[in-house]
């Protein structure tokens, strides 16, 4: 039986973090996607990283698997993906799934806190 400590463990693991400052470098890059994958209303309360795709968690699988009727197509297996939520749990999750469905890199930008702390841009 897995805590979820130890899958918040085992996705650390699996999925590099990375700093807002190293993230902010990738804004707008064609080749990588901001993943958001809080809810709805907490994008909708502070904005998200200019950009960025935002996917609650539950939907996360839908939205990347191509095989899926709920396919989103800036899912792509080429891209970086770069997602966060708000203190990192939920993302490094998020990305350990990616990982398991064949996308290959992954990053954990941790909590939108962080990102916002750090002086990120926000897109309301």
């Amino acid at each position: 039986m897995k805590s979820v400590q130890s899958m918040l463990a085992e996705a650390d693991a699996a999925v590099p973090r990375i700093s807002p400052e190293d993230a902010r470098k990738l804004i707008g890059q064609p080749d990588v996607l901001f993943l958001d994958v809080r809810e709805p209303p907490e994008v909708a309360t502070t904005g998200k990283v200019p950009g960025a795709l935002a996917v609650p968690r539950g939907l996360v699988e839908f939205r990347a698997d191509p095989a899926s009727p709920m396919h989103d197509a800036a899912f792509d297996r080429a891209k970086t993906i770069v997602a966060y939520c708000a203190s990192g749990g939920r993302s490094a999750l998020v990305g350990k799934t990616l990982k398991d469905m064949g996308y290959t890199n992954v990053k954990n930008l941790g909590g939108f806190k962080g990102w916002i702390d750090s002086g990120g841009e926000i897109e309301k």
